[in-house]
């Protein structure tokens, strides 16, 4: 009788786990988004040096702007949702103006079709 309740807590065990697994293999991609498993505002935060070029277009481009969206260009959905958050609207910049950074930083490689949506 006790071999019989150990073994069926073993199998309650692994199929819970499994089904636990499963669910968080399934919803991954979608729960942890562009940016993976980074928090976005934190991610906007770091954009800092760029606020100004991002709110004018006649403002110059810091290198330090520049070499970071560089670094950034890999994933053009992780620029768009950056575009999206809370911290970039509180900063007062202009989508529109802030994805024309990439060319006014002379960056030779750049994502040509990057669409952010009604950005």
């Amino acid at each position: 009788m006790e071999t019989k309740v150990k073994y069926m807590w073993v199998v309650v065990f692994v199929v819970s786990m499994s089904i636990a697994g499963l669910n968080g293999v399934d919803a991954t991609h979608d729960y942890y988004g562009p940016c993976g498993k980074h928090d976005i505002e934190k991610e906007a935060q770091k954009l800092a040096p760029c606020t100004y070029a991002a709110k004018y277009w006649r403002a110059p481009v810091s290198e330090r702007c520049c070499t970071i969206i560089e670094k950034k260009l890999n994933n053009s959905g992780y620029l768009c949702a950056i575009l999206q958050t809370r911290t970039v609207y509180d900063a007062g910049v202009r989508p529109e103006v802030a994805v024309t950074i990439p060319k006014r930083c002379n960056i030779a490689v750049r994502p040509v079709d990057h669409n952010c949506g009604d950005i």
